[in-house]
């Protein structure tokens, strides 16, 4: 009676820190593997999904409100990143992405190291991960990379 009293508390404080390590180890991974810093990949995931792995978007058509894509995951990977990633052998399918968050924060992070190559390393470039390189979408790619300095800025205790 005595260890089950004792023996449960400790299982749950255990299983209560494995997602904060393993969330670490995931950013570094990411960070290592595509040289970009784990703290703006976690800002990014933070900003994303709010750290949730489960967490889904429906984009909507603004005049038709018909479902045009959806994001997945920590890092929101977008559904038309899909069929490539299948026939990469790198997911099944789209459920790989809410269940295996860190396949998801190395997707995402492949998918900005992409962008980087493109447009280069910076804010603006960032923004491209969310609204795309349409030069029509300026505003959103640097509404974007605001938000998410804001996040990188409270991640380093920065005001």
């Amino acid at each position: 009676m005595l260890r089950r009293r004792v023996f449960r508390p400790l299982m749950v404080l255990a299983l209560c820190g494995v997602p904060l390590w393993a969330q670490a180890f995931c950013f570094d991974a990411a960070a290592a593997k595509y040289h970009v810093s784990p703290l703006l990949i976690k800002s990014m995931a933070i900003g994303e999904s709010n750290l949730d792995p489960h967490a889904t978007n429906d984009n909507r058509d603004k005049k038709t409100g018909k479902i045009k894509s959806t994001d997945y995951g920590l890092m929101m990977i977008n559904s038309t990143h899909i069929p490539r990633l299948v026939s990469m052998g790198v997911i099944r399918d789209k459920n790989d992405l809410l269940n295996k968050p860190c396949l998801n924060v190395q997707i995402g992070t492949w998918i900005l190291a992409k962008h980087f190559q493109v447009c280069g390393v910076s804010w603006n470039c960032l923004g491209s991960y969310n609204a795309g390189f349409r030069a029509d979408r300026h505003e959103t790619r640097e509404r974007y990379a605001n938000r998410i300095w804001k996040i990188y800025r409270q991640q380093t205790g920065a005001q």
